[in-house]
Formats: structure tokens, C-alpha cells, sequence
């Protein structure tokens, strides 16, 4: 395989790449246990689930949806950096359907040790992105830090009774996955600087594929729950869907797309030290078959950068929205049901 040979590396100044730098789902349920509830009524969603962003409402017509996201780079050029960290952080409102309008900024970068360009680009990508997606950026917070790292604070808005969260899935219910997975493979295979030009690509366009289309389509047929997969991989945000509907999630492992590519890579040993993480994390509330395999195990815990919305939705509609994702999320699949809970949160086939 050819060596990719950026002008600089930003992955460098990154410990972990995107969202496989995010704290982990066992360290972060610990500590969010000892934050108190928001007591406002008008708090709709607050951090007393794990749904994507937070819900604000302002008339009965009308609530805020609310959420930060940034990490470290994840890619070595700085202007896609900029568009996958813009994505990511969009996605969790359109996760919630709702609609993204304003954004701010987070950046940090050591001043010295990079190109001056270098944030230039980082923000010119972020900008492009936010375009595309309608969201206006009105300033942002910049420190001196030894890491770089990239991110939005996003607001948007959404109907106070039309919100979509990650619990309210229900037996019998449909999973579909709008993007292929196995970002953070291929992430860490190009930080060892083994991920061919193709392979490359592949990430980021996966990566730089806003949600808007998936969330409008969803939106059309009546979803009862959604996420989008992101840090704590598909295993990780199916395992929140499962808890917070009170149902089990059984995954047929062949039925998941993948990013061109991921499963050589993981077959090779370039896997994520926050997928190790969510394993461990999930042990006791998953089952795998035996011939689901290694290599494809390792992928359905590969934290996602940027990841595809996760839908549940009734079975009558399957059809029809397949068949309307198809024109701009072509890897769209159905990847599994839910069924009446059992004795763990997730059964894999």
C-alpha cells in the first residue's frame, strides 16, 4: 500500500483521532450520576438520558435544540479537518429532527508549532460545511493548547412535540443505518500512515456526508426513536436506544455496511483503543454468536466519527424510506430489529 504523505500532520498533536477521543461510556455514566437534574420545566431533554443534544422550550410552538461537539483531528489536511468536525457536530441535531441555524466556534491549537494557515483552513472547512447545511457561524473561542482540537457549538430548533429521541423504540420496530461504519479503523490505519490515497477518500467523504437528507426523510415516516453513531460506535448508541426504550436490539452483523476498506484494516491489528473501551463497557449487556467473528466484532465497537443516523422505525415503512435514502445515502440498510427486552440490550446474528 502507498504511504499518504501530508505537507504537515495534524494527527501528530492528537493522542486519539475524532470521536474515539471522547471519555469513555462507563467514566462518563459515573460522573453524570453526581450532576444534578436541571429543575426549569422548560428543559425538555436535559443530560438525565444520552440523546444527542439538549431541548429548550421557548413557546408551545417552538423549543431550542442544543449541543457541543468538538476532537482532535482525525485527518492530517486541516480544511477537511474543519469539514468532518462541522459535520459531526451538526449531526446531533438533525439526530433530534430538528432543524440547525447558528453555530459557534471552539478551537485549539499549539500557536507555535503549526503553519499559521493551518487554522485558517481548519475554520475555512468548518465555514463550508455550516453553508451547506444552512447553519450561520457568529464567532467562536480560540486557546493555545498542545492538541489540536476543532468543534461547534450548534443551536437549532424543533416542534416541542415533534422532538426524536434515542428512547421510544418499540418490539418489532425496523433499525435502519444511513452511513457504513469503520471510520475509526481506517482513522487509525492512516495515522500509522498504512491507509492507502483510496482509502483516504473513502473516510472522508463518509465522514463529510451531512445527515440533513436522512433526518428530513426520517422525519416523513414517523420515527420513534433515532441517534446518530458516533464515539461509543454502533454497539455503544444501540446499547443507549436499547436501555432508554426498554427493549433488546438484535444486530445481524452481515447487514451492516462498511466503509471500503475497514474490515482489511481491522483484520490488520488498527483498532481503536475507545472501541477496547466500549467492549469492555458493554460485556455483560451483549451477546455475539461465535460466527460473527473477530474482525467483524471489533467493527460494530469501532467508534465513528461523523457516523450515520441509527432509525427505528415500524416495519410498513421500510420500503419506502430505503428506497428514498438510496438517492443520497446509498449504503442505507436495514442492520436490525428491536424485539421485547430480554437479558441483555443487544443480541448480534
Amino acid at each position: 500500500m502507498s504511504e499518504i504523505k501530508p505537507t504537515y500532520r495534524l494527527t501528530e498533536f492528537a493522542s486519539s483521532a475524532g470521536c474515539a477521543a471522547k471519555f469513555s461510556a462507563g467514566g462518563l455514566r459515573g460522573l453524570l450520576a453526581n450532576i444534578p437534574l436541571p429543575m426549569d420545566t422548560k428543559v425538555l431533554v436535559g443530560h438525565s438520558g444520552s440523546d444527542d443534544a439538549g431541548v429548550y422550550k421557548l413557546t408551545d410552538e417552538l423549543a431550542l435544540v442544543l449541543t457541543v461537539d468538538f476532537f482532535t483531528p482525525i485527518v492530517d489536511d486541516a480544511y477537511d479537518f474543519g469539514r468532518i468536525a462541522a459535520t459531526n457536530a451538526i449531526s446531533d441535531v438533525y439526530a433530534m429532527g430538528g432543524t440547525p441555524l447558528v453555530a459557534l466556534n471552539i478551537a485549539g491549537l499549539p500557536e507555535n508549532a503549526l503553519p499559521p494557515e493551518v487554522l485558517g483552513n481548519i475554520l475555512r472547512g468548518g465555514a463550508d460545511v455550516a453553508r451547506a447545511a444552512g447553519v450561520t457561524i457568529v464567532g467562536g473561542h480560540t486557546i493555545n493548547d498542545p492538541e489540536v482540537k476543532y468543534g461547534m457549538a450548534v443551536v437549532g430548533t424543533i416542534h416541542p412535540n415533534r422532538i426524536v429521541r434515542n428512547a421510544g423504540a418499540r418490539p418489532g420496530d425496523q433499525l435502519i443505518l444511513t452511513k457504513p461504519i469503520g471510520t475509526g479503523v481506517m482513522a487509525t490505519a492512516l495515522k500509522k500512515r498504512v491507509l492507502t490515497e483510496a482509502g483516504l477518500q473513502s473516510l472522508v467523504d463518509t465522514m463529510t456526508h451531512l445527515n440533513r437528507e436522512a433526518s428530513e426523510l426520517m422525519l416523513q415516516h414517523e420515527p420513534h426513536a433515532a441517534t446518530d453513531v458516533t464515539g461509543f460506535g454502533l454497539m455503544g448508541h444501540s446499547n443507549e436506544m436499547a436501555e432508554g426504550s426498554d427493549v433488546t436490539i438484535v444486530l445481524r452483523a452481515g447487514a451492516v455496511p462498511l466503509i471500503e476498506g475497514a474490515f482489511d484494516m481491522a483484520s490488520a491489528g488498527h483498532i481503536t483503543g475507545g472501541g477496547k473501551k466500549t467492549r469492555a463497557f458493554l460485556n455483560d449487556r451483549v451477546r455475539i454468536a461465535p460466527s460473527v467473528g473477530e474482525t467483524l466484532t471489533t467493527l460494530l465497537f469501532d467508534p465513528q466519527t461523523a457516523g450515520g443516523l441509527l432509525i427505528a422505525v415500524e416495519s410498513r415503512h421500510v420500503e419506502t424510506l430505503l428506497r428514498k435514502l438510496a438517492m443520497n445515502h446509498p449504503h442505507a440498510a436495514v442492520v436490525g430489529e428491536c424485539v421485547a427486552q430480554r437479558d441483555v440490550a443487544i443480541e448480534v446474528s
